[in-house]
């Protein structure tokens, strides 16, 4: 009886903290990809230097979709001819640092730590931006798709819509749309932030056997195996946090997890092959790692 009056009372806490959050996140989520214009997008992604880089970045941690959403986009970037090393960068920006985790992530942690994390997200998209574009040499020939092109994908961010209707558009897509794409999983992660909350044998867990190196082995094979995305993983690596994970895992496991869903590792081993795949995989836990590390010692 304690356990479940436990569980309720964190839920509680958790729904009540989060709801205000939600909202103001979903409703700018449907604000940019209602008003947005699409030229402004398009007119800098298929150039191959540093400002497209920087620009994809910029872009991807923008745009109000999860990582599942970002994958017909990238695939649209292959097919426009948009480098290797570009089109990694944009999978990695775009799940880590959204509008509603980043809100969540200042609630739970701080601004200082959520500054911390959307640098280390950016700096983490040059990085296998960088080393994407040098070993990529393949010729990828422009092609004309149907569907999931980003030009087309993205034009649908400004259609041709009365005030009226951009309005009625925006909170249906921030309040029907957002909801059914990432509330699941923001419940989910809600749930097991408040069942770890409640648990006193995860809290000797993790204080006995999760310290030091073994927290952050932790956080790359949870990270890993446990995909939640950005927004739902920030109570739960809140949770382990308050019981015990370091500073360091911590942060490693909120870069770690949302960029590595199965179906973006999925995507990436049949576009681009097994070793872009082993490449950003790699890349990803051994930055994460360390730029966890970097922050547990300032």
């Amino acid at each position: 009886m304690n356990f479940i009056t436990n569980f309720v009372t964190h839920l509680k806490y958790y729904i009540l903290e989060i709801l205000p959050i939600l909202a103001i996140g979903f409703l700018l989520s449907g604000v940019f990809y209602e008003l947005v214009p699409d030229r402004l997008v398009n007119r800098f992604l298929v150039k191959k230097n540093f400002f497209t880089l920087f620009t994809i970045i910029i872009v991807g941690m923008m745009l109000p979709i999860c990582c599942i959403g970002s994958l017909p986009i990238a695939v649209g970037f292959r097919h426009k001819g948009v480098k290797l090393g570009n089109i990694l960068a944009f999978l990695v920006a775009t799940p880590a640092t959204s509008i509603t985790a980043v809100l969540m992530t200042i609630k739970f942690f701080g601004v200082g730590f959520t500054l911390y994390i959307c640098l280390s997200v950016m700096i983490l998209g040059f990085l296998i931006g960088i080393i994407g574009n040098i070993i990529d040499k393949s010729a990828v020939e422009k092609v004309n798709t149907a569907s999931a092109t980003a030009a087309e994908f993205l034009s649908q961010f400004i259609p041709n819509k009365t005030l009226g209707q951009k309005i009625i558009s925006i909170l249906r897509y921030s309040f029907v749309y957002m909801p059914k794409e990432i509330g699941i999983e923001i419940l989910i992660g809600l749930v097991l932030a408040s069942l770890i909350s409640s648990m006193n044998i995860i809290k000797i867990f993790v204080e006995n056997f999760l310290s030091g190196i073994y927290g952050y082995l932790f956080s790359a094979i949870f990270g890993v195996l446990m995909y939640i995305c950005a927004t739902a993983s920030v109570p739960l690596v809140y949770a382990l946090n308050k019981q015990g994970l370091g500073v360091g895992p911590s942060v490693m496991l909120l870069i770690l997890g949302p960029l590595t869903s199965y179906a973006t590792l999925l995507v990436i081993k049949k576009e681009f092959g097994l070793k872009t795949l082993v490449f950003y995989v790699i890349t990803i836990i051994l930055f994460s790692a360390v730029s966890g590390y970097i922050f547990s010692i300032l």
